[in-house]
């Protein structure tokens, strides 16, 4: 069965090499299940809700790049894109989460439209690699720099003599203010995840935002239920229970109103809703398209002339993902970089994306867990993403 759906001797693989690349992916990436209910959650949106849909999002796209595409490639709501829909369209913009779900959801069917007809391959091509190399840096310091916020590592001076946390305390301090922030013990304990992340990073360490965020998460649990230091951190729900998908399922249709409210003028509310959208459509295309092109170049995927068969089948299980994850209550979902780490493995077909979006949808039972992972072990992860999407500025020719 496995080898008439995915051609595994075709390319040089079998089931077993698949299944374990498939598990590498999915430890790689199953950071996302914790950090994305902590962003979402700035905006007002239910973190047990959030946490549901990221899982089941997941595996829908990941089912669909397997059987659209027959690629060893993950999806999952995106890092970057989830920052944005809470910091930028949520805080900045002032939009709810409501209204930010609604403009996720017109551009996943944007983007069916675009990847159907061809147009979204044509734009990518038309763009400089000037300016997506510069895009992927300028996110990368936008997720690093939420990682510090969240890690509350930062202050600022309001008036001599005064500063301010993240957090919103005001400190008074008639030294010089610094520019960090040391004081708290979950400030500590993410500047010891950090380095915990740092040193499983270069060392190759598979599945090491993952691993890193558990082993922060213990220390933490010790620190708050055995010194009785405060980092954060809730004790879970008694027995295994699910949690409600109804604080986030189709609410996206009740941002409508909002999103197109033409009370301010109907050039002011199209303005502003196309700005959001083009940020949207930009940022995955982007994402997604350096996403594959890159993994598939690792493992030989290319043609001779540098493209990636069955593209429009990848793109397509991205847009269609995109749009019922605003459908479940979460943002942009898109394809991980992550997915290389199961290419390394030996992963070449769809088996290895079917094994993680399985590993996905029974992840849902980890759900009583979420409390015991505190935002200050999951914001060294977001610092370390951030560095790594900076990198792509060694591309740009100044």
């Amino acid at each position: 069965m496995f080898e008439k759906l995915f051609h595994l001797k075709e390319n040089g693989t079998n089931v077993k090499t698949e299944i374990t690349a498939g598990i590498t992916s999915f430890f790689t990436m199953a950071y996302i299940i914790f950090v994305n209910p902590q962003i979402l959650s700035a905006a007002g949106m239910d973190a047990g809700a959030v946490m549901l849909a990221t899982c089941i999002a997941s595996a829908i796209g990941t089912f669909l790049m397997a059987f659209l595409a027959n690629y060893p490639f993950a999806l999952a709501p995106g890092m970057g894109l989830n920052a944005f829909f809470a910091f930028t369209i949520c805080g900045s913009m002032g939009y709810s989460w409501q209204a930010a779900l609604a403009a996720v959801f017109i551009s996943g069917c944007l983007f069916i439209i675009i990847t159907v007809t061809g147009v979204r391959e044509a734009i990518v091509r038309a763009i400089p690699m000037e300016l997506k190399s510069a895009i992927s840096v300028g996110i990368g310091f936008f997720i690093a720099f939420i990682g510090l916020k969240n890690a509350n590592m930062l202050k600022f001076t309001i008036d001599p003599g005064k500063y301010q946390n993240f957090d919103g305390t005001i400190v008074a301090d008639a030294s010089p203010v610094p520019a960090f922030n040391f004081a708290s013990a979950s400030t500590l304990l993410a500047i010891f995840g950090l380095i915990v992340l740092a040193v499983l990073y270069v060392r190759n360490v598979k599945g090491a935002l993952f691993i890193g965020i558990l082993v922060t998460s213990a220390v933490g649990c010790v620190l708050q239920f055995v010194f009785g230091i405060d980092v954060g951190v809730s004790a879970p729900s008694a027995g295994i229970s699910i949690p409600s998908l109804a604080p986030t399922f189709m609410q996206f249709t009740h941002g409508f109103g909002e999103l197109f409210n033409f009370s301010e003028g109907v050039g002011t509310a199209l303005l502003s809703v196309v700005s959001v959208l083009i940020a949207l459509v930009l940022v995955d295309m982007f994402d997604t398209i350096g996403t594959l092109i890159g993994t598939a170049t690792r493992a030989n995927m290319l043609d001779k002339e540098g493209n990636l068969p069955r593209a429009s089948g990848a793109l397509l299980a991205d847009a269609i993902a995109t749009a019922c994850g605003a459908v479940m209550g979460t943002s942009t979902v898109t394809t991980f970089v992550e997915s290389a780490s199961g290419v390394s493995e030996g992963g070449r077909t769809g088996l290895t994306s079917c094994t993680t979006a399985v590993l996905f949808l029974l992840a849902i039972i980890a759900s009583p867990f979420l409390g015991l992972v505190p935002t200050a072990a999951t914001a060294p992860v977001l610092i370390i993403v951030g560095v790594l999407m900076m990198a792509s500025v060694k591309n740009i020719n100044w």
